[in-house]
């Protein structure tokens, strides 16, 4: 006998062993084709969607300045202390002023004799014994004798500074006896009974912020406070770049807790109403546009759709489907148009393993 023939049948038979195998696998490859892939879906319907932002304003005060001289000149008196609440029209810096005084006693006094000769020379006009013209010019006198003293007044008035509003005072910079010119700064005055609050807005958000809206603002020094005020103003122009609008808002600041300068939290929230909305887990993005798989009669139908604005974990579809269409949420990446699947209400832990192996 040949050697070969020795080992003729045991290569047949595992030739057909394999074979068998090939044929089972081949088998079950086609019943796990033939199943249907397990996918959850959930169905689509309307829902109010809220749209909230949080901007960041500065706070200021409602009126603020500088207190500065009008002239260069020596201080002789300070009339406030720091920190204090004056009034309007309060006095508080005094400066040297009397050559000025003499100067108006000297302009009051040239005033009275022009104005004393003017009387006379017009009781005299009846008679002849003055000129229409000579009158005029006595007249002419006393005017500008008049404007003199005016003139002695008002730089008398520049040597006494007042606060132009209530508020309250700041530092002082300054001493008695220190010469202080119209670039020197004495003190600041604050009004902060109001604070405006100056933010900025998205362009989205101009159909919601209106004037006298109320707005709450809060503080990271104050974080357990809420302050409550309204919209007082809107910027009538747009940043072009930021695509933003200014906005500014008055708090009330009976206790002075906010602070010129003070960052201030707003949030803004816009009801858009019922909108289609659905999970962000159903959208597949695909060469640039983006699709959901709805499930119709045990089969998934790849449908493209257009998105609008986003919510977390949410996401609204403004067209491509409709309220009431059942939309897969997990298992997207496995499912093909027109694959039969199997809805289940939750993937057990052991089928959503499978599924992200490919295994469902």
């Amino acid at each position: 006998m040949h050697p070969m023939k020795h080992y003729a049948f045991p290569i047949i038979a595992a030739f057909a062993t394999l074979a068998a195998g090939c044929g089972d696998e081949q088998v079950d490859a086609g019943n796990a084709q033939a199943s249907d892939i397990k996918v959850v879906a959930s169905q689509l319907d309307r829902r109010e969607l809220v749209d909230e932002i949080q901007a960041l304003g500065t706070a200021g005060a409602n009126e603020s300045i500088q207190i500065r001289p009008r002239i260069a000149s020596i201080v002789t008196r300070i009339a406030f202390e720091e920190g204090q609440l004056v009034r309007q029209g309060d006095l508080l810096v005094e400066l040297e002023n009397s050559e000025i005084r003499a100067g108006l006693a000297v302009a009051e006094a040239a005033l009275s004799e022009s104005r004393s000769l003017y009387n006379r020379s017009v009781s005299l006009a009846s008679t002849k014994a003055i000129s229409e013209s000579g009158l005029e010019q006595l007249q002419a006198a006393m005017q500008v004798n008049e404007a003199q003293v005016e003139a002695a007044k008002a730089r008398l008035a520049n040597t006494m500074i007042h606060a132009p509003f209530n508020g309250r005072i700041g530092l002082r910079r300054v001493s008695p006896g220190s010469f202080v010119d119209t670039s020197t700064v004495i003190t600041t005055l604050d009004d902060t009974e109001t604070i405006k609050l100056d933010f900025s807005i998205p362009e989205a958000f101009l159909a919601v912020v209106k004037e006298g809206m109320n707005i709450v603002a809060g503080s990271l020094v104050y974080p357990d406070q809420s302050f409550v005020g309204h919209v007082a103003s809107i910027d009538t122009r747009l940043d072009p770049v930021a695509r933003s609008v200014q906005v500014r808002a008055t708090l009330p600041n009976p206790d002075g807790h906010l602070k010129p300068g003070m960052f201030l939290t707003v949030n803004l929230q816009r009801n858009r109403g019922p909108v289609l909305v659905a999970p962000e887990a159903s959208i597949v993005p695909e060469r640039g546009l983006q699709y959901v798989y709805r499930v119709v009669d045990g089969k998934a139908v790849q449908q493209e759709v257009t998105l609008g604005r986003r919510a977390p974990g949410l996401v609204e579809i403004v067209a491509g489907v409709s309220a009431g269409d059942l939309l897969i949420t997990e298992g997207t990446h496995k499912v093909r148009d027109g694959m039969d699947v199997e809805v289940v209400e939750k993937l057990s832990p052991d089928d959503r393993s499978q599924l992200a192996d490919g295994k469902l």
